[in-house]
């Protein structure tokens, strides 16, 4: 990874998405180096056995974020359920914090709140993906973060995701640096955060 170059990556799914993630943090290295945010469409209660199953298969150290919680390299946040994942910087440091902001492409949480909020953050290039799902959630979030960081965007392929909406959307808003197969998406991820 380039000296003083802090990144980060950070993840949309929805329909399709538990599986999908068990695919791709599974084949994240456990010296990735940098902080995962995972934003997955889910109601309150959900998201702690999600977050539970995917730490059980992945070198990564996977937990429900908390309100408050320090953002660390290695460790990948998983949004709860019902409520939206932003990322504050304060004291040279990062923070999860959760906020109570009405629905967004008809979702709580929705991943635009969490990638319009690391705008205002220390990292440097932001790693986005967006994986398979119904709606535009992560399009309009990512658009604005890429207007104040570097960002690159992965999109899952069509064949790839049980609903081609999300990755989709972010396609033909002309912000996808590359489309790919599921089965390649985290290897992309460890290249681009190493690079």
């Amino acid at each position: 990874m380039g000296r003083n170059v802090r990144k980060i990556v950070a993840i949309a799914s929805s329909t399709g998405g538990p599986r999908a993630l068990q695919t791709l943090i599974s084949g994240l290295p456990g010296d990735i180096g940098v902080p995962v945010l995972i934003v997955q469409h889910m109601p309150v209660g959900f998201t702690e056995a999600l977050a539970k199953r995917l730490d059980s298969i992945s070198e990564l150290n996977v937990v429900e974020a908390t309100n408050g919680q320090l953002v660390l390299p290695g460790t990948a946040y998983l949004c709860r359920g019902g409520i939206h994942m932003n990322i504050d910087y304060r004291e040279g440091r990062h923070f999860v914090r959760y906020g109570d902001e009405p629905p967004r492409e008809g979702v709580k949480p929705c991943a635009n709140y969490m990638y319009e909020s690391l705008a205002d953050s220390q990292f440097d290039e932001v790693v986005c993906t967006v994986m398979t799902g119904m709606g535009a959630d992560g399009t309009e979030g990512i658009g604005r973060l890429a207007r104040a960081k570097r960002v690159y965007v992965i999109a899952q392929n069509a064949e790839s995701c049980a609903v081609f909406g999300m990755p989709k959307a972010a396609i033909r808003a002309g912000i996808v640096d590359k489309e790919l197969t599921l089965a390649l998406i985290a290897n992309e991820i460890t290249k681009k955060v190493r690079q």
